[in-house]
């Protein structure tokens, strides 16, 4: 279908803006944090907001917790977009806030290094020792998920929990990327002009990995050779993202592997579309496509 009309209207506003990967890192993070409280929207309430720091191999790593006043049981460990080297607790503030009081349920968002200060595997480093934190001490039942590169932290996290023996929930990976190679259909018609570019996934896999091996399946869970007991999906794409294709490819591995998965398209939207809301409708229900798939999980 074609564009949404307020996403069109979206893109034109940012046209003459200078891309990502054209700008020096602290540039673009200032530009991103700086555009992150506009584009957000109503913001959820929830009873209590705690920052914290917990027990890392590499050092601390700082989190957020969210807590509403009527939580269930089950924990929500959430990993930030932003190509693994923009975003923080900040700009994700609306996300965490919605998935917390919708669901209803605890969300911890976890702070990973970013980088290019801090290559491959910083951020897994993080998220894990986040997640593995959560596992042991969570009373109730455990998922994770993130959006774009928090997508991919979600998903490799969730095989090691597998691998160490630790049950998850579920997995919520939102647009997530899922292979380094950039060699989709979708990666070709959505180049350029719908918000996130293959020039800026250049940039993001660039300060991300460095010399690192894409083909490791810590970098490119796409290719796993084994995903069969990983936990149970909801996985979710947008129809002009560039990244369309390899999350759709990635809920087929799970599927074929025998995990239960549901995946969702968002037709008309891109990349991004989860913080966007103050400019679309489409993104409040989309929150709340998320809270009801973490409540049939816990």
């Amino acid at each position: 279908m074609p564009l949404h009309p307020q996403v069109e209207a979206y893109l034109k506003s940012i046209a003459d803006l200078p891309p990502v990967w054209s700008l020096p890192v602290d540039e673009a993070r200032r530009n991103y944090n700086e555009a992150a409280p506009l584009n957000a929207g109503p913001l959820d309430e929830v009873a209590q907001i705690e920052d914290r720091l917990l027990p890392g191999p590499e050092g601390e790593v700082p989190v957020r917790i969210y807590t509403p006043a009527d939580a269930g049981a089950g924990t929500f460990v959430f990993f930030h977009g932003g190509g693994w080297v923009l975003g923080n607790l900040d700009t994700h503030d609306v996300m965490c806030l919605a998935f917390a009081a919708r669901t209803p349920c605890r969300v911890i968002a976890v702070d990973y290094r970013l980088a290019p200060e801090h290559r491959h595997p910083a951020a897994l480093v993080d998220a894990w020792a986040a997640s593995a934190w959560t596992l042991h001490t969570a009373t109730g039942p455990v998922a994770v998920g993130g959006d774009s590169a928090g997508g991919h932290l979600a998903a490799v996290v969730a095989m090691r929990a597998r691998d160490r023996g630790f049950p998850l929930a579920l997995q919520v990976l939102m647009y997530p990327v899922t292979d380094a190679a950039m060699d989709t259909r979708s990666y070709a018609e959505c180049a350029e002009g719908y918000r996130l570019t293959r020039k800026g996934m250049e940039y993001y896999w660039g300060h991300y990995l460095g010399d690192g091996d894409p083909s490791d399946p810590e970098v490119s869970p796409l290719r796993a050779p084994d995903l069969a007991g990983v936990a149970p999906a909801f996985v979710t794409t947008a129809e002009f993202d560039p990244l369309r294709d390899e999350g759709e490819a990635y809920a087929e591995r799970l599927r074929e592997s025998g995990v239960p998965v549901e995946l969702k398209r968002y037709d008309g939207l891109v990349h991004g579309f989860y913080t966007l809301g103050a400019l679309l409708d489409a993104t409040s229900p989309a929150y709340d496509d998320v809270a009801a798939a973490l409540r049939a999980a816990f």
